[in-house]
C-alpha cells in the first residue's frame, strides 16, 4: 500500500526566518502523524538554513513512525545519521545557493565515495535510499553501491504538469510521467525499493500516485503551504487520501 512521507523542512523555514523557537518541527510532526502520515522527512542541511541537529534529535526520540533523514553523503552527516539512527538516510545532492534540491544525485559519478558511505550507514543499521533522475544508468549505479531504496526526482514531471495548464493529457507531461514510469519499472525488478517525490502537489500527486509499484512519496512543500489554510492534520489528511484513492485505481 502507498505510503506518505511528510517532509516538515519548511516549518523550520517559518521558525528561522525569526530565529526564534516557533513553530516546532516536533509539533508538526506530531500534527502530521495524526493526519495519516507513515513518516516524517526532514534535510539536515550543511548551512543548518531550515531543521537544526535538535531538532534532528528531537524527532528521533518524539516520532512514533519512520523518521527518513535527507542528508548530504559527507562524514559529518555520516557520523550524525550512524549517531541517531533514522530509519532511512536519503543521499541528495546539496548546494549552497540553491533554494531547494535542483536535481538528482549524480551515483555514477561517485560510486566508490557512496558505496562506502552506504556501508557505514548499513552497518549502523539505517536503510540507504538515493535521490536520483529517472536515468537507468543512475539506478543501476544504485544498486552497485548498495542502496535499497531509490527516489525518483519527479521535478520535471511536476513542472511539465504546472506549463502545460495542469493538463495531465499533455503530451510533455506525459513524456515525463513515462520516464518515471520506466524508472519505477527498472528498480523494482533490481530489487530495489520504488519512491518518488519533489514538487508533488494536490493537482500533480495522482498520476505518479497510480503508477504500478510505487512504495512511498515524499511531499513537503505543497502540504505544508496548505495547512496555511486547513492546518496540518487536514492537510495531510487531503493529501494522504488523494494518494490512496489513485493507487486504488492503479491496481
Amino acid at each position: 500500500m502507498i505510503e506518505l512521507g511528510v517532509n516538515i523542512d519548511h516549518v523550520a523555514t517559518i521558525r528561522q526566518a525569526r530565529c526564534t523557537y516557533e513553530p516546532d518541527p516536533v509539533w508538526a510532526a506530531v500534527e502530521a502523524q495524526l493526519g495519516g502520515a507513515d513518516g516524517i522527512t526532514v534535510h539536515l542541511r550543511e548551512d543548518r538554513r531550515h531543521i537544526q541537529d535538535a531538532d534532528v534529535e528531537r524527532l528521533k526520540q518524539t516520532t512514533q513512525i519512520k523518521l527518513n533523514l535527507e542528508m548530504a553523503a559527507t562524514d559529518e552527516m555520516v557520523g550524525i545519521a550512524c549517531r541517531l539512527k533514522p530509519e532511512m538516510a536519503m543521499l541528495v545532492p546539496e548546494g549552497r545557493h540553491e533554494i531547494t534540491t535542483e536535481g538528482g544525485l549524480d551515483v555514477l559519478a561517485q560510486e566508490a565515495r557512496l558505496k562506502d558511505v552506504v556501508a557505514r550507514l548499513a552497518d549502523a543499521g539505517i536503510v540507504t535510499s538515493v535521490f536520483i533522475d529517472a536515468e537507468l544508468p543512475q539506478i543501476e549505479a544504485a544498486v552497485r553501491i548498495g542502496a535499497k531504496v531509490c527516489e525518483i526526482h519527479t521535478g520535471p514531471y511536476a513542472h511539465a504538469f504546472y506549463a502545460k495548464g495542469r493538463d495531465a493529457e499533455a503530451p510533455a507531461v506525459l513524456v515525463e510521467l513515462e520516464k518515471v514510469r520506466r524508472a519505477g519499472e527498472a528498480i523494482r525488478e533490481l530489487a530495489m525499493r520504488f519512491n518518488a517525490g519533489h514538487a508533488l502537489n494536490y493537482y500533480n500527486v495522482q498520476p505518479i500516485a497510480r503508477l504500478a509499484g510505487v512504495r512511498e512519496l515524499h511531499i513537503g512543500h505543497a502540504i505544508v503551504s496548505r495547512a496555511v489554510f486547513v492546518g496540518l492534520r487536514e492537510a495531510v489528511r487531503e493529501m494522504k487520501q488523494l494518494m490512496r484513492a489513485a493507487a486504488e485505481q492503479g491496481e
